[in-house]
């Protein structure tokens, strides 16, 4: 089993920042890549930003420059520093990680999400 346990979410005003971090237990063999998404209110889930094992990051347009996302892969985790926050990235943000784990049939890659955390911005 895996788990993913997300902290760092909260109220916080237009212009402002916060920190997300996730952190992966269980029995992890290796972890690929892993990213954060988000899903407001009677949208879809939406991806936020992704980071490979290397260090190689993918952003959704919406927040280039604005998100970082960074990695500690000898603690499996993953945070997000969301900086310049605006009223629209109010949402429930996940974590997301894609893990090798070892099954009666090999080693194999499952994707697993953590609970969420909620992200509001005020105007």
């Amino acid at each position: 089993q895996v788990q993913l346990v997300e902290s760092g979410g909260g109220l916080v005003q237009a212009g402002g920042s916060l920190r997300l971090s996730c952190a992966a237990s269980g029995s992890i063999f290796s972890i690929n890549a892993m990213g954060w998404y988000r899903q407001a209110p009677g949208k879809q889930r939406e991806l936020v930003a992704t980071i490979t094992p290397g260090g190689t990051t993918n952003y959704a347009d919406s927040v280039k420059g604005l998100f970082t996302i960074s990695r500690d892969s000898a603690k499996n985790t993953v945070d997000l520093q969301m900086n310049s926050l605006k009223p629209e990235d109010t949402a429930v943000y996940y974590c997301k990680a894609n893990v090798r784990v070892r099954t009666l049939a090999g080693l194999r890659f499952n994707d697993y999400w953590g609970q969420g955390t909620q992200v509001t911005v005020s105007s």
